[in-house]
């Protein structure tokens, strides 16, 4: 009796063999992968947009952005209660997007599993499990987020302390020798708080690399996924350095993003190109006084959102690629599922 081809195919693979495995099956599958990730990229796109709107009609300081100083001195508590909304508004946006970011991340990875074990599959498998796991998905989701905001707070820490000894060595100690001083921790301090958060923010994509797809084929809890997720990409799979998990899964993280971001900018030249046309690329303050009108700016963003939606895809899959090689390297997943086909019927 013989094997189905993707049983066939099923083996722990080189860093290399991921990739390339990720490409071949992003193009084979170009079509369905699309219309899955054109549905997320509107969805998104249409929230963001939401919220621009209304920031730009509702906050005086996106309005009047030369008004700006003067108002700063006859009214500072409306300015900054203005801009604290308007960054509770930008952090709220960046949650809701990457919990879409986690949905599709199962969607995508219940339609690529199956068919690498040799199964079948279609797109609306992977959108009806994503219902089906939303609660479980968002309860993890939030407690991801609890953790980042910790390893965030840790690594954004020494920055930090930086920062403010400079700003008291700046106001309180006299001399040009001490101010010198001050400037200097306060420069080094924002260097290392913004090296520090984006420690932090690899560290967030690494630790949560295949939580998506382990929503996507295990029947777990929220908590019990968040720990399996974990533990799945703690450790090693192989000796050496490049055999620990998250050094394979950072190299590999690295390789496709910086793929899918250089292919991704070439839709975003129209934009640029109009943005530039109005002036704001060299003076962002322009966009209150000389608007850009949205019967035009629409249409080059959704060609941006189009180009998203066929190479965004591509990033995904290489969760749900991950998530296979380290069963097969930790569980013998490859091995159960030849022994599976091949045991008797009783």
């Amino acid at each position: 009796m013989s094997s189905p081809a993707g049983i066939k195919d099923l083996r722990p693979l080189s860093l290399g063999e991921i990739i390339d495995r990720c490409a071949i099956f992003w193009r084979a599958h170009l079509v369905p992968l699309f219309a899955l990730g054109l549905g997320f990229q509107l969805i998104d796109y249409i929230f963001k947009k939401s919220v621009a709107i209304t920031l730009e009609r509702t906050s005086s300081l996106l309005r009047n952005p030369q008004e700006l100083e003067a108002r700063i001195q006859d009214d500072p508590l409306g300015v900054t209660t203005e801009l604290g909304l308007m960054v509770l508004a930008a952090i709220l946006l960046m949650v809701v997007l990457t919990w879409s970011y986690w949905i599709s991340t199962v969607v995508i990875a219940r339609y690529v599993v199956p068919i690498q074990l040799g199964e079948s599959a279609r797109p609306s498998d992977g959108l009806r499990r994503g219902l089906q796991r939303l609660g479980a998905l968002t309860g993890a989701y939030l407690l991801s987020l609890l953790w980042g905001l910790g390893i965030t707070l840790l690594c954004m820490l020494p920055g930090t302390l930086s920062l403010v000894l400079g700003a008291v060595l700046t106001s309180t100690v006299e001399g040009s020798g001490g101010r010198i001083l001050g400037v200097a921790l306060s420069v080094i301090g924002i260097i290392v708080m913004g090296l520090g958060w984006l420690t932090a923010l690899l560290w967030y994509f690494l630790r949560f690399a295949v939580l998506g797809p382990v929503f996507a084929m295990e029947d777990l809890s929220a908590l019990e996924s968040f720990r399996r997720s974990g533990a799945l990409l703690s450790g090693r799979v192989a000796p050496g350095f490049m055999g620990r998990v998250k050094v394979r899964a950072m190299i590999l993280l690295t390789a496709i993003g910086g793929i899918v971001i250089a292919v991704t900018l070439i839709f975003s030249i129209p934009a640029l190109i109009v943005h530039s046309a109005y002036g704001q690329l060299s003076n962002p303050s322009a966009a209150a006084a000389n608007p850009i009108p949205q019967a035009i700016l629409v249409p080059v963003e959704l060609f941006q959102v189009l180009g998203q939606s066929i190479f965004l895809p591509l990033s995904l899959i290489f969760s749900a690629m991950f998530y296979l090689d380290l069963r097969m390297r930790r569980e013998g997943l490859d091995l159960e599922r030849r022994l599976a086909h091949h045991r008797p019927a009783p």
